[in-house]
């Protein structure tokens, strides 16, 4: 709908999502309980790896993917700064949603990582831009501190104290938040889509988004195998490997179009992280499917 009639999804626009995705927390919340986050917390050596994945093994991915599309696909430089940019940014909260799809009792360990990646980018996304780009990009703390105030934290702590207080209210609910929540992701997804439509349909789109998608496939790949590998005694070790490689593979692409909007001049920047918007949310539900038909 996105692609053939854009203005379908153009009339949610981003001051729709941190609602959005709080209502994607407040499901988690709802279907979660206290010991789900005190078992999270247990786990820092999970934690860890997912923050590697990150901040570490991501912009890695970038920097190198950066490299290829001026070297051999002979993109300007500003689109491989917008490449290198996306890989620089924090987790994206539909990854919390797309584990607890798939694996529900390690959503609030995706949701703690998340958390402290998106925390702890006020520093850590200024010092990889610096390096990768050669840009240092002041990030706004205080609003970053209220996005995980309002995306994360209230959401899921209402959803918890509602499901503690009032257990047959949010029994009630349940059956409704499946298909509700089908919508909000599909609106959060789409929108991106229609909005920055002609980035996709620009003369550099096929071959941006083909890098994108070599970008977001590497990433899935290598936080699955890594977590693998380092993992490999854990009981539940195919579960935190999808964990991680939805942590590892999604991020904020939304932050990343919008520092390449305020502080780039030249608007090539933005192609990069508006395509991977949309490619990122599709490859991560579509492992969504996959994983989720597996397991049936």
């Amino acid at each position: 709908m996105a692609l053939v009639y854009p203005p379908s999804f153009t009339w949610f626009t981003s001051r729709y999502y941190a609602p959005a995705l709080g209502f994607l927390m407040f499901a988690v919340g709802v279907n979660s309980s206290e010991k789900d986050f005190i078992e999270a917390f247990k786990r820092p050596d999970a934690i860890f790896a997912g923050y590697v994945g990150q901040f570490v093994v991501k912009p890695l991915l970038g920097y190198i993917f950066g490299i290829i599309a001026v070297t051999v696909f002979g993109l300007p430089t500003p689109l491989a700064a917008g490449i290198m940019l996306v890989s620089c940014v924090s987790g994206a909260q539909l990854s919390n949603y797309a584990t607890f799809l798939t694996d529900p009792p390690l959503a609030p360990l995706s949701i703690v990582m998340t958390s402290l990646s998106t925390a702890t980018a006020v520093f850590v996304t200024p010092m990889l831009s610096l390096l990768l780009i050669g840009k240092r990009l002041p990030v706004d703390v205080v609003g970053m501190v209220s996005s995980i105030l309002q995306i994360v934290i209230a959401p899921i702590t209402a959803g918890l104290l509602l499901n503690r207080l009032f257990p047959r209210l949010c029994e009630a609910m349940r059956p409704f938040l499946p298909p509700l929540s089908v919508l909000d992701t599909a609106c959060c997804v789409g929108a991106p889509l229609a909005i920055n439509i002609n980035s996709v349909l620009s003369p550099f789109g096929l071959t941006v988004s083909l890098l994108i998608v070599a970008f977001h496939l590497s990433a899935f790949i290598a936080g699955y195998f890594l977590s693998g590998s380092l993992f490999h005694k854990a009981p539940d070790v195919k579960a935190l490997q999808r964990t991680l490689s939805f942590e590892t593979g999604m991020q904020s692409s939304l932050l990343a179009l919008a520092l390449a909007n305020r502080f780039f001049q030249d608007p090539l920047v933005s192609v990069p992280p508006a395509i991977s918007t949309v490619i990122m949310s599709l490859m991560g539900f579509a492992l969504v499917m996959i994983w989720a038909k597996k397991k049936e």
